[in-house]
């Protein structure tokens, strides 16, 4: 007897990640439209790619949901194939005893940030050697030529004073 099943209608241009409505610690993957609001007009099985795993998801009325939980926070990544591209999304998966909640990762901030932390460290190190040069003048200034830091401060004080 052969076995008939729902066939692909349209394409899944774009989804979204949910917590499913019943809560049960499973996700909801929502295919939406470029206005973001569901398209209905998907059915069938869709195949995506969940961290690496091969699954085979079916929509009803643009909504799927994952046959596994999700016990604890983790990263996940979603990927599904179209026409010939790849649509990929990282996604943080808050569990609190509220539920799940998504957080999208934008894939530039996965580049701007480890850039932005390499420039501060690259600038921290500048100020570090200039503090350290600094720092080596004054030791020389203090101990040869009787400089001392009461000094420094006085004479900044008296002079914010004049300026008064």
């Amino acid at each position: 007897m052969p076995q008939f099943s729902l066939a692909q209608n349209s394409i899944i241009k774009d989804f979204t990640v949910k917590e499913n409505l019943s809560q049960n610690g499973k996700l909801a993957i929502i295919a939406i439209d470029t206005a973001e609001k569901t398209d209905n007009t998907v059915n069938g099985d869709y195949n995506f790619t969940i961290n690496g795993f091969s699954q085979n998801l079916k929509f009803i009325d643009g909504v799927a949901v994952t046959s596994n939980p999700i016990e604890s926070s983790t990263f996940v990544f979603f990927k599904h194939k179209f026409a010939g591209s790849d649509l990929g999304k990282l996604f943080f998966l808050r569990v609190t005893d509220k539920g799940i909640t998504p957080y999208k990762i934008s894939g530039f901030l996965l580049i701007i940030l480890p850039l932005l932390i390499l420039y501060i460290a690259y600038k921290f190190k500048r100020f570090l050697i200039t503090l350290l040069i600094i720092a080596a003048v004054y030791f020389y200034l203090n101990y040869s030529k009787g400089l001392d830091v009461r000094q420094l401060i006085e004479s900044s004080i008296m002079s914010l004073k004049e300026l008064f």
